[in-house]
């Protein structure tokens, strides 16, 4: 790529961030650490690092030492990996002799072979963020290569907490309430848990038409064009049929059979193929069986939206699933997905937990 035109994007992107709102999120992060940021799109990753850089302005870093790059610019799509180190270069070169620069690849994933060149900055001690909105960035191939030089940061959509700030509201705000605030507490509750909580989402009175701008970004981009699937009605009718069984425990024996009685024909390895990109995009999770056995952990899980306004899109007059599906995000927002499980008997009484402390929440 050409080295000029290359910095000239550099430049243009800068304008970018710098133009963009300050958005604090309660994320604690540690100075001279390197991070990999990943999430559903439209989360926030690229704020985590606008926050980051601020903070590097606020302990006096210039900003002719920070780097920032976001490959979703189709300025890039043709850029490779051997690329990458002109953009060290052109870094070198605008912090000066005697600095050095910061690092913040956005959607880094974009570029085959990146993490190579990622690993060598990272051993170099250069100070380098990574964001990415697909788990596979972060598959255990990668992460050897890696070798433990990032610290990883799941980004949600915003806490409640953090949707009350956006919009003005002081973090001491639920502590205090008159009869009138309650009900404005309520009201923004309700549009919490009905929309959803992806930032950008806070000022825009259009919600449904952003989500859904989101969910087929996620959709068409991450899920149908990276994957190069071809049958748009079957991953449509997974989607669909995941959306209804939230909160249930759901085989892929079971979503075979579900699938095939509504016309769609598809192994059963297709169908754990095309729910994996699901998973691949941050799109669902899943929380496993605590008291079942491996196998029935291993194929019973419980599938949840990773933002409830994309599980909206997908049902009618869903409240109570949304409310299910926000405190499973809520957990794994606190605890971690490793340490978040759902508990079922046969009385079927079911819950969700935190593992360390076995206590049910």
């Amino acid at each position: 790529m050409n080295r000029d035109y290359l910095k000239q994007i550099m430049t243009d992107q800068k304008d970018t961030y710098l133009s963009n709102p300050a958005i604090e999120r309660n994320y604690p992060l540690e100075d001279h650490v390197n991070y990999c940021f990943v999430g559903i799109r439209r989360t926030g990753k690229s704020y985590m690092m606008y926050q980051q850089i601020r903070h590097l302005q606020e302990n006096g870093i210039p900003l002719s030492q920070i780097v920032y790059v976001n490959f979703e610019d189709e300025r890039l799509l043709e850029m490779s990996a051997d690329d990458l180190n002109v953009i060290l270069e052109i870094g070198l070169e605008m912090a000066g002799v005697d600095n050095r620069p910061y690092l913040f690849l956005d959607e880094i994933q974009n570029i085959k072979g990146w993490e190579k060149f990622v690993r060598r900055i990272a051993d170099m001690k250069y100070r380098i963020n990574i964001t990415g909105s697909n788990s596979k960035m972060l598959s255990s191939e990668i992460a050897s290569t890696l070798g433990g030089r990032f610290m990883r940061v799941d980004i949600y959509p915003y806490s409640f907490p953090e949707y009350l700030a956006a919009q003005g509201k002081d973090k001491n705000y639920l502590e205090v309430l008159s009869t009138k605030d309650r009900a404005e507490v309520v009201g923004m509750c309700d549009q919490y848990v009905k929309y959803g909580a992806f930032p950008e989402l806070v000022d825009i009175r259009n919600k449904r038409e952003y989500l859904n701008s989101i969910y087929q970004t996620i959709y068409l981009g991450d899920i149908m064009t990276r994957n190069k699937i071809t049958n748009d009605f079957a991953v449509r009718l997974i989607l669909k049929k995941i959306a209804e069984s939230v909160a249930k425990p759901l085989s892929f024996n079971r979503l075979s059979n579900i699938l095939k009685s509504a016309g769609a024909v598809l192994g059963k390895q297709t169908v754990i193929n095309y729910v994996g990109y699901m998973m691949d995009s941050y799109l669902l999770f899943t929380l496993q069986n605590y008291a079942a056995k491996l196998v029935e952990k291993e194929t019973s899980p419980k599938y949840y939206f990773m933002d409830t306004g994309l599980l909206g899109l997908m049902l009618m007059d869903c409240s109570s699933t949304q409310l299910e599906n926000l405190v499973a995000i809520e957990l794994i927002r606190r605890y971690g997905r490793e340490n978040v499980f759902y508990f079922e008997k046969k009385l079927k009484l079911i819950s969700m937990f935190q593992k360390k402390n076995l206590q049910f929440r």
